[in-house]
Formats: structure tokens, C-alpha cells, sequence
């Protein structure tokens, strides 16, 4: 398998993998409009795009200031393909191009037994709140990276492209 940065020429292979993991078109218009500022990685496998990642910018509103950090968001795996390590794969390598950059916090809605995998613990375990009621505790969650700082604490607030196409919270 092998890891690399999403190109233009991916995007219809992309679309059909998120399509296939998420069965409806909200999260392929999600990425579709994240795509200008974000690290989008795919995992390929005999030349098939079979896994997808993305991270955007958003903020939290700390006290002190507001700071730029990530969202995980989404995971795709086709579901041939799943439960193969591809996921996870796909979380490291784009926390460690994150850590790399200086970003000290990334955050995400999702399944803490699949996520904590991979270091992410409760958001509010570590004095952040999520921005929606509609997040179930237990699934917003967050890794602190190298650059974060104990003063970094407050409110998570998603870009205005997820409230857009209806991406935040259960539904």
C-alpha cells in the first residue's frame, strides 16, 4: 500500500471511495468544497485509490486567543479494503505532516474505540468543548501534538464549510 498526497487527478476515484464508506452525498460535497485548503492524503493499492483523508483548518476559541488547529474529517476506506490497517495508516501519516507543520491540536467526531487507536482522547477530558450539542461527548475528540500548549483550552469551532453542508453532529 502506498500513502501519498491527493492530486486532481484522484478526485473522481475520491468521490466514489467517500460515496461507498458514507452511502450518501453530504460527505462528498464536504470534501469536494474542502479541498482548496487541506491536506488530503490517499492510500492506493495496486494503483486503486482505496482510502481517503482529510484535514481542514478551523479554530479554537481559547481564552488568550484564537488558535489555528485541524479537523480530521472525513476517513473513508472502501468497504472491501476495510479493517486492513489502511485507516490508521492514513491517521499517522497525517498527524506526523501535521505535527511537522506546527499544529498543535486536531480534532474530530468520531468512534473513540476506533480512534483512540491511534492517540485521540475525549475533547472535554482535556477542558475543550465541542461546538454542537449534537456531538455525543464520547465521540468529540482531539490529539495534542508537539506544538500545543497548556494554555490551549477553550471552545472548538469548525469552518463554516461543515455547518454548510450539514457535516456537523448526528444526523
Amino acid at each position: 500500500m502506498a500513502l501519498r498526497p491527493e492530486q486532481p487527478q484522484d478526485h473522481a476515484a475520491v468521490d466514489a471511495v467517500v460515496r461507498q464508506a458514507f452511502g450518501d452525498d453530504r460527505v462528498p460535497g464536504l470534501v469536494a468544497a474542502l479541498r482548496p485548503a487541506t491536506l488530503s492524503l490517499v492510500a492506493e493499492e495496486a494503483g486503486e485509490v482505496v482510502g481517503h483523508i482529510m484535514f481542514s483548518p478551523c479554530l479554537l476559541d481559547a481564552p488568550a486567543r484564537l488558535v489555528e488547529v485541524q479537523t480530521l474529517s472525513p476517513l473513508s476506506v472502501a468497504p472491501k479494503w476495510q479493517r486492513r490497517g489502511i485507516g490508521s495508516a492514513l491517521i499517522e501519516a497525517g498527524l506526523r505532516e501535521l505535527d511537522s507543520r506546527g499544529v498543535p491540536l486536531v480534532f474530530l467526531e468520531g468512534d473513540p474505540r476506533y480512534y483512540s487507536r491511534v492517540g485521540f482522547t475525549a475533547g472535554g477530558d482535556h477542558g475543550f468543548r465541542k461546538p454542537s450539542l449534537r456531538i455525543p461527548d464520547q465521540a468529540f475528540q482531539v490529539v495534542r501534538l508537539s506544538a500545543y500548549e497548556s494554555w490551549m483550552t477553550g471552545t472548538f469551532v469548525y469552518s463554516s464549510v461543515f455547518w454548510e453542508h450539514d457535516c456537523v453532529g448526528l444526523r
